[in-house]
């Protein structure tokens, strides 16, 4: 259960600590990215709390999450529709439904 939350928070820390900022014509596909990343995150921390949390998984769903919403987001600006607003809401609910799910359980524990 802590592996995501660790890599969480290492990443805020390095986020907020390092002067790295994002150019603006990469600011749809990065925010498609870390809202794909963070719905991982929830996704691993509610799996673990079910006990079916499986690090390759994990693994494997967050890289390639985060590299399919980017490519969604860039095929979309290449034909003039902006697809990534299909990434935002699929993995906006899928955020929001698994955060439900870690709240229902922790409440009952």
């Amino acid at each position: 259960m802590w592996l995501p939350l660790i890599g969480l928070l290492i990443g805020i820390i390095l986020g907020l600590q390092l002067p790295f900022a994002v150019p603006v014509g990469f600011a749809k596909y990065m925010s498609v990215a870390l809202l794909a990343a963070f719905d991982s995150v929830i996704g691993g921390i509610r799996a673990n709390l079910e006990g079916k949390y499986d690090n390759a998984i994990f693994v494997s769903g967050f890289i390639a999450n985060t590299f399919f919403a980017g490519v969604l987001a860039y095929i979309g600006e290449q034909i003039g529709v902006e697809l990534y607003l299909a990434a935002v809401f699929a993995f906006g609910v899928r955020l929001f439904e698994n955060l439900a799910i870690v709240r229902r359980i922790i409440i009952k524990k």
